[in-house]
């Protein structure tokens, strides 16, 4: 396995909050069945998705918890020159009331319209837990992945003290951080979330992760990351991609 790969993989699904979702049909034996589903990653660094009672993957989920999710570079002129990934999973609904509150808490922070609808109608957590990753960089570069999934120590109370701070304090670094990475400006940026290897902001409905210049494994870390590019003159070669 290349770790190179699994990094790229890694990467490309911190970076796209959206995937088709393939799932058995329970109408139709035999047929996959494919569906749309925005995404967030869990602390473990798995998707979360909000799906309906009454939809029908989620009836598909029900009879067999096997599934795939296609994540794909948005916007691409050519699709099979640029990295997309095969995410094999058995999906899993969330039961566990602390584990439905802490999967809210983090959701709504990436898609706030959700808390709206969610409340209103029959929607309910479900985790895609990874089985095998098929990982396709681009011409040639094909590659099985047992292991792409990386837990985000940040997650829960840390993580959210560091976004409240920096949406609270520190809106100039934020907007600064925007400029830098050449995103929209259709409306006041807002920091996310936070994982090891980088940040995640909003932009009205639209998400971006931006990469830090190197990996931070401690707050002190993410502090030191956030103060460097809220003065960097130009985002750093190794960092900074449109998601």
């Amino acid at each position: 396995m290349s770790v190179e790969a699994a990094k790229h993989a890694r990467e490309l699904l911190l970076k796209e909050y959206r995937g088709v979702l393939s799932t058995h049909s329970k109408t139709m034996p035999g047929f996959p069945f494919g569906s749309v589903v925005p995404y967030c990653l869990d602390e473990q660094g798995r998707p979360l998705i909000l799906i309906s009672r009454i939809a029908q993957h989620t009836h598909n989920l029900q009879k067999d918890p096997k599934c795939s999710l296609l994540v794909g570079e948005r916007e691409a002129e050519d699709v099979q020159a640029v990295g997309r990934l095969t995410y094999l999973a058995e999906a899993e609904k969330l039961e566990d009331a602390a584990a439905i509150e802490a999967a809210a808490e983090r959701y709504y922070r990436y898609f706030p319209e959700s808390q709206n609808y969610h409340k209103a109608h029959d929607f309910d957590f479900w985790l895609l837990k990874p089985v095998r990753h098929r990982y396709i960089g681009g011409f040639g570069a094909i590659h099985w992945i047992d292991q792409v999934t990386l837990a985000n120590p940040f997650a829960g109370k840390a993580e959210l003290s560091m976004v409240e701070h920096m949406n609270s304090d520190h809106a100039k670094a934020i907007a600064h951080y925007v400029d830098l990475a050449s995103l929209p400006k259709t409306a006041a940026a807002q920091l996310a979330g936070i994982d090891t290897e980088g940040m995640h902001l909003r932009i009205g409905q639209g998400l971006y992760w931006l990469p830090f210049p190197s990996p931070c494994n401690t707050p002190t870390q993410v502090r030191e990351a956030l103060v460097f590019l809220a003065h960097a003159e130009q985002w750093p070669k190794n960092a900074g991609a449109e998601a």
